[in-house]
């Protein structure tokens, strides 16, 4: 089941030519700067506040720890979206894994959120994990819709979960996905190539 996947990969969206690779500590600078021109409310998605450069600085480590794995979408140079895998294989929970995703406005319905997704998702896939689950404000309907294609379901609606920098709280819904349970009836129906990679 384990297969690594080949980086760094192009696609073709609506928003132009787009590289898929995987982040490295020399992309600090250039995801630093994404994230500072990402809408506030945005950066609700993620866990941590990726516009601070301590953040950057643990999540590259994070990175090199081989504890996660982020792919970027660069455009023209510039870095417009970042998907990322987490999972811990020492928890209670190893087959399981977090997608954390986000996309610049400016390449949004373009294809550019849909080609990392999918990228991300392979990459868990990838990884042999059974089960992903991915969060995001009760508001991202473009980024539910999105996952909901790739099978993801929603399981939980956790209110007053974040507090964005004007101290206003938000809800934040989980999705997840069953791998295991997907490709096991797949197999059933004879369709073992519909969830290859």
């Amino acid at each position: 089941m384990s297969e690594q996947r080949s980086y760094p990969r192009h696609v073709k969206t609506d928003a132009g030519d787009i590289e898929i690779r995987l982040m490295s500590s020399a992309d600090e600078a250039a995801v630093l700067a994404f994230g500072r021109g990402l809408p506030t409310h945005d950066l609700l998605f993620l866990p941590r506040n990726i516009s601070e450069p301590k953040v950057l600085a643990a999540w590259v480590k994070e990175i090199e720890r081989g504890a996660i794995q982020s792919l970027l979408a660069v455009r023209e140079g510039r870095v417009v979206g970042c998907g990322t895998l987490v999972r811990d294989p020492h928890s209670w929970s190893p087959h399981v894994g977090e997608i954390r995703m986000v996309i610049s406005p400016e390449v949004r319905g373009k294809g550019v959120g849909k080609a990392l997704s999918q990228e991300t998702f392979a990459l868990a896939l990838g990884a042999g994990l059974e089960k992903l689950s991915v969060q995001m404000t009760v508001d991202q309907q473009a980024a539910i819709a999105l996952f909901e294609s790739l099978g993801f379901k929603a399981e939980a609606l956790l209110r007053d979960h974040v507090r964005d920098v004007d101290g206003k709280t938000h809800d934040i819904v989980v999705l997840g996905h069953n791998v295991a349970q997907v490709q096991a009836q797949m197999e059933a129906y004879g369709l073992p190539g519909a969830v290859q990679h």
